[in-house]
C-alpha cells in the first residue's frame, strides 16, 4: 500500500493541516513569507502530522486540538531542514531550491527562526505543561543532534552507536513524540501513549538509516538531490561506516573520503559512493532498520486492535521499503 493511501483516510482532517500550516506562516513581512511559503509549497511527506492524528484515534479524537500539536510539529521539522541544508551547504532538496540557495544562508537561518517560533506560539495555546516539557526536551536534544552532526563532518573513526545517537536526536525523536503527544493531546491511556512513543522511536530510527541508504543507491530522481550528497557534506552514515568495517575496502575508502575532505566537498564521489554500493554496508544498514521495523511492529502489539493500529503498521512497511 502507498503513503497516500493511507493518509487516504485521513485526507479530510490532513487537508485541515494543510491549511492550517499555510495560515500559522502568514505574514504581513513580504520576504518571510516568500520564503516560509517556498518551503511549505516544497512539500513533504507530512508524516509527522499523520502520525499525531492516528495516535489522536486513540484517545478522545478532537481535530482543533490535535492540529495545535500536528502544526507545530510539521512547523518544527521544516524549520530544521532550513537550518540543515544551511549547515550542508545544501542547493536543493526534494528537487527544489533551497531556501538558503535561492536566497542566502541569513535569509535562510532567520526563516527558520521565524518558523520554529510560529511552532511555539501555535502549542502554546494547548495548557497541558506535559506537551510543552516533551517538545521542549526533544528541540533541546535535536539542537544536541544538529551540533553532533557539525563535530563528526568527515569522521571516519566515529563508532557505530554514535552515529545511532546522532540520529536519534535529529530524527527518530521527533516522530516519537509525534506519536506520544498525539496521544497525549487526545487523553490516551498512559500505557498506549508510551507504546506509541516506542513505535515512532523505531520508526524513526529506521526512516533515517532508509533516507541514508537511499542517498548512496537512489537516483536524483528519487531523492531530490544528487546522490552521495551526504559523502561530499561530510555526513559519514551508516552504510559508509560499516563498509569501512571491511579489510578489503577500508584504505581505498579511507583515501577516497580524505580526497573529498580535502576538496571541500567540491569533487566527484562517485568512486566513493561506487565502494559503499559495492560493499557489505547496504545491506547490514538495511538489515539494521529492519530490526527497528520489527521492533515498532511489537509496540503495535501492545496497543489495541483495529484500523489504526493496522494504518500505524502500513506505514512502518513504507518506511521500511520507501524509495524516496
Amino acid at each position: 500500500m502507498k503513503l497516500l493511501d493511507i493518509f487516504g483516510t485521513l485526507k479530510k482532517d490532513m487537508n485541515v493541516i494543510e491549511r492550517e500550516l499555510s495560515r500559522s506562516i502568514d505574514t504581513e513581512h513580504a520576504l518571510l513569507n516568500e520564503t516560509s511559503l517556498h518551503l511549505l509549497k516544497a512539500g513533504g511527506k507530512r508524516l509527522r502530522p499523520a502520525f499525531v492524528l492516528l495516535a489522536g484515534k486513540y484517545g478522545n479524537y478532537d481535530l482543533e486540538r490535535l492540529s495545535n500539536v500536528a502544526v507545530p510539529l510539521e512547523l518544527i521539522h521544516m524549520a530544521s531542514l532550513v537550518h540543515d541544508d544551511v549547515i550542508d551547504d545544501a542547493e536543493t532538496r526534494r528537487g527544489q531550491l533551497t531556501v538558503k540557495s535561492k536566497w542566502d544562508n541569513r535569509i535562510a537561518m532567520y526563516t527558520g527562526d521565524y518558523i520554529y517560533a510560529k511552532a511555539l506560539v501555535i502549542v502554546a495555546r494547548l495548557e497541558n505543561p506535559e506537551i510543552h516539557r516533551v517538545l521542549a526536551k526533544a528541540m533541546v536534544q535535536m539542537s544536541i543532534g544538529e551540533m553532533e552532526q557539525i563535530r563528526d563532518f568527515f569522521n571516519t573513526d566515529q563508532t557505530i552507536r554514535r552515529y545511532l545517537l546522532r540520529i536519534r536526536r535529529k530524527t527518530a525523536l521527533l516522530i516519537a513524540i509525534s506519536c506520544q503527544l498525539g496521544g497525549l493531546a487526545a487523553d490516551a491511556p498512559r500505557e498506549v501513549t508510551r507504546q506509541l512513543y516506542r513505535y515512532g522511536y523505531n520508526v524513526g530510527m529506521a526512516f533515517q538509516i532508509r533516507d541514508d541508504v537511499l542517498d548512496l543507491c537512489g537516483t536524483e530522481k528519487q531523492i531530490g538531490k544528487p546522490p552521495g550528497s551526504d559523502l561530499r557534506q561530510g555526513n559519514i552514515t551508516l552504510p559508509v561506516l560499516y563498509a569501512l568495517q571491511q579489510d578489503s575496502l577500508r584504505e581505498p575508502l579511507l583515501a577516497e573520503i580524505q580526497r573529498i575532505h580535502q576538496a571541500n566537498g567540491e569533487t566527484d564521489v562517485k568512486q566513493a559512493v561506487q565502494m559503499v554500493r559495492g560493499s557489505r554496508g547496504i545491506e547490514q544498514a538495511e538489515a539494521l532498520a529492519d530490526r527497528y521495523i520489527q521492533k515498532a511492529m511489537d509496540a503495535l502489539q501492545q496497543l489495541p486492535s483495529g484500523k489504526t493500529q493496522k494504518h500505524l503498521q502500513e506505514i512502518a512497511h513504507f518506511v521500511a521499503k520507501r524509495s524516496h
